[in-house]
């Protein structure tokens, strides 16, 4: 397939930020929203993009999407998964938060609670929730990811399993409908297994564009978890995985 120029434009603004939408394209190239849709079916069709509701994204299978870029991708959806799961956890909690930037929403959501014990090794939540002196943070050692500020590698997997707590809040990267819970990074996956071990109640946060990824790189089942907060999830499989499991499914954009 040939691309044309604002199509070639269109690609690298997707690969930047890992979404496009069909509204800003148009305010953007000054077209009709029509004319951005069949751009989008036409990178679709060449597999360049995968369409989602509104927009495409860019399908990287082996590499994730820039920090930035994913802290804007559903940011309004990532905030009201992180209240409603922050609302789970009581006062006196002790917790880990993983990486990722719907956690991250999780983490700020705490912020009015209460002798809260949070093991993390995400230095974006620690810097946030450090201020607060009611909440006692706990950081692990280890490499520190310069891209996201995650803390990886061994020495995190062990510093993790030197505790047993009451909540893990974890994230995925992608979500396939047979359950499996995916990510970029190894060492990251690693260091998820050991937190969701060593936690008494798994709490998985994704937002709805992750079932419309993939990853290469497995950490878990849905099956593991306990309760799933997302903002929507349209798949039958994924809903009666959980049904049958006992995960409880909890859907934030759904009144």
């Amino acid at each position: 397939m040939i691309l044309k120029g604002r199509q070639r434009d269109i690609l690298e603004i997707a690969k930047a930020e890992g979404r496009v939408l069909v509204d800003d394209l148009s305010l953007r190239f000054s077209v009709t929203p029509q004319t951005i849709r069949k751009d989008l079916n036409d990178l679709c069709e060449a597999r360049s993009l995968t369409r989602i509701h509104g927009g495409a994204l860019f399908p990287s299978g082996t590499e994730n999407v820039k920090y930035e870029a994913r802290r804007s991708i559903a940011a309004a959806e990532k905030q009201a998964i992180g209240k409603a799961a922050a609302g789970l956890i009581p006062d006196k909690a002790s917790l880990f938060i993983n990486i990722g930037t719907t956690t991250e929403a999780v983490g700020e959501a705490l912020s009015g609670h209460h002798e809260l014990m949070v093991i993390t090794n995400n230095i974006n939540v620690a810097n946030r929730l450090r201020i607060y002196p009611s909440i006692e943070v706990v950081i692990a050692g280890g490499v520190v990811r310069g891209s996201d500020g995650g803390i990886v590698g061994e020495a995190a997997v062990d510093f993790f399993r030197q505790f047993k707590v009451d909540f893990a809040v974890i994230g995925a990267s992608a979500i396939d409908a047979d359950g499996a819970l995916l990510d970029y990074d190894f060492r990251e996956v690693k260091v998820a297994q050991a937190i969701i071990a060593n936690a008494r109640h798994v709490i998985l946060v994704a937002d709805s564009t992750k079932f419309e990824r993939t990853a290469p790189v497995r950490i878990g089942h849905l099956s593991q978890v306990h309760t799933f907060f997302t903002d929507h999830c349209p798949l039958p499989d994924l809903r009666a995985i959980a049904e049958s499991h006992e995960v409880t499914l909890i859907e934030t954009g759904r009144s």
